[in-house]
């Protein structure tokens, strides 16, 4: 904070964000207006929170790129959870994997972004987009708004038509995860994958 708030002291709004949001992460996920709400905050520091867990989210996925093996099931959940488990609305995340089943470079992409519950997938759209890059294995990660990460009969059916849909081109689906800011779930661990 002190780089966003020059020649001030920085203790007692740091306390008040803490007070209000509970813990870093809360901070980092709270929206701009919210955090401006805090006195002391002003315009500045909001964005520069953005920037720092922008920054994190990057270093998880380029970290994951490098080392992570689908198999790691902790660290994927870890990244998608920071990475998409506290937005408001729900999206839809592919991991384009190789034959190692390591991501590739720049490979995980935003493929839908929906409502606050909700968001339409086209597995046409999901397998295209997996040729063009030249995966040959794919994760699936969507959030859940609402913090309850049990799929939906919606999100078994998507998930069965994706993997219907994969299957067709010889991909490997290696796992479906639903997260929220505290959970997740996977479809593999819960066997219906």
């Amino acid at each position: 904070m002190t780089l966003a708030i020059p020649r001030a002291d920085v203790k007692k709004p740091a306390k008040d964000l803490i007070k209000r949001f509970n813990n870093l992460r809360g901070i980092l996920d709270a929206k701009i207006e919210e955090l401006q709400e805090v006195e002391g905050i002003g315009s500045v520091t909001p964005v520069a929170l953005k920037i720092i867990r922008a920054t994190a989210t990057l270093y998880l996925q380029q970290s994951s790129e490098n080392r992570c093996n689908a198999n790691e099931h902790e660290t994927l959940v870890a990244f998608w959870r920071m990475k998409i488990g506290a937005l408001s609305n729900e999206v839809f995340e592919v991991g384009y994997l190789g034959s190692d089943l390591r991501f590739l470079r720049d490979g995980v992409e935003r493929l839908e972004e929906g409502t606050v519950d909700r968001a339409a997938v086209y597995p046409r759209k999901v397998v295209e987009s997996a040729l063009k890059r030249g995966a040959t294995g794919l994760i699936f990660a969507h959030n859940h708004p609402n913090g309850h990460v049990q799929p939906s009969e919606q999100d078994k059916l998507l998930t069965r038509a994706l993997v219907l849909a994969a299957e067709t081109v010889s991909l490997k689906i290696v796992d479906h995860l639903i997260v929220s800011t505290d959970e997740s779930f996977s479809f593999r661990k819960a066997g219906i994958l």
